[in-house]
């Protein structure tokens, strides 16, 4: 793919004596679409929270662009305008409306005006289909309506690199699919996608690079094709072996 974004290097966390990421390597290009799985508690969320330095890492490095972020004097809200993340409560201010939640991070980080802001807010509303809810409050629409509005207030900030922590998971099942799509959608149109997912079928179908993760380590990693036609690790194999039949 060509330009790295984004490297992680050796990197590790624990939290007191647990252990939760050990030696986490692997690197992010421009139009990658990386899909990080494994079962739950293997240390995937953990690691995605490093990367937007939502976590201090407790060694390593993650280079943006060459430039390690881990440590002092950066400015973590400049860096995660440029590496948006998409949480899997969706984290949306309730006392705002819709559209306000589009416009705020635009204004308070960029230093946007409000004008200049309500134009994006609306072009990504629009995109993911949620411009006719523009007035509504959170507490008034789906759970997959407030996932398409996160994933428009990510995208109005007009980041490099996108962050998915789970994006379905506090989904009901008819809601997925719709959230699902727009990412499909944006993955088309060459957005550099990290998600960590329970969907084998979008990290199938859709990611250009699939991480397999358990107990706090990549086990494997490679192609979609690499890791679910050819996986050469036993515990990605019993992993994969639920999946089979999608």
């Amino acid at each position: 793919m060509g330009d790295t974004i984004l490297e992680i290097r050796h990197l590790r966390k624990a939290f007191g004596s647990h252990e939760v990421l050990k030696d986490i390597n692997f690197t992010v290009a421009k139009g990658d679409v990386t899909s990080i799985i494994g079962a739950s508690g293997s240390g995937k969320s953990t690691l995605l929270r490093c990367v937007n330095l939502l976590e201090t890492p407790t060694s390593g490095e993650i280079l943006y662009h060459g430039e390690n972020v881990v440590g002092r004097g950066v400015n973590a809200a400049a860096y995660r305008s440029h590496v948006g993340m998409v949480f899997q409560s969706f984290n949306l201010f309730n006392n705002m409306t819709v559209l306000e939640n589009c416009i705020v991070g635009q204004v308070k980080v960029l230093k946007k005006n409000k004008g200049d802001a309500r134009k994006q807010a609306m072009n990504y509303l629009e995109k993911v289909g949620m411009a006719p809810y523009i007035n509504a409050k959170p507490r008034q629409i789906s759970g997959g309506q407030k996932q398409r509005v996160a994933i428009a207030r990510a995208l109005a900030m007009d980041p490099e690199v996108l962050l998915f922590d789970e994006p379905t998971s506090a989904l009901d099942p008819e809601m997925v699919g719709e959230v699902l799509s727009v990412m499909q959608a944006l993955a088309q149109e060459g957005m550099t996608m990290l998600v960590v997912t329970h969907e084998m079928a979008f990290a199938r179908d859709v990611s250009s690079h699939v991480v397999y993760m358990n107990q706090g380590v990549i086990c494997e990693q490679g192609t979609p094709e690499e890791v679910f036609g050819n996986p050469q690790r036993q515990e990605t194999k019993d992993f994969l072996s639920r999946f089979r039949q999608n």
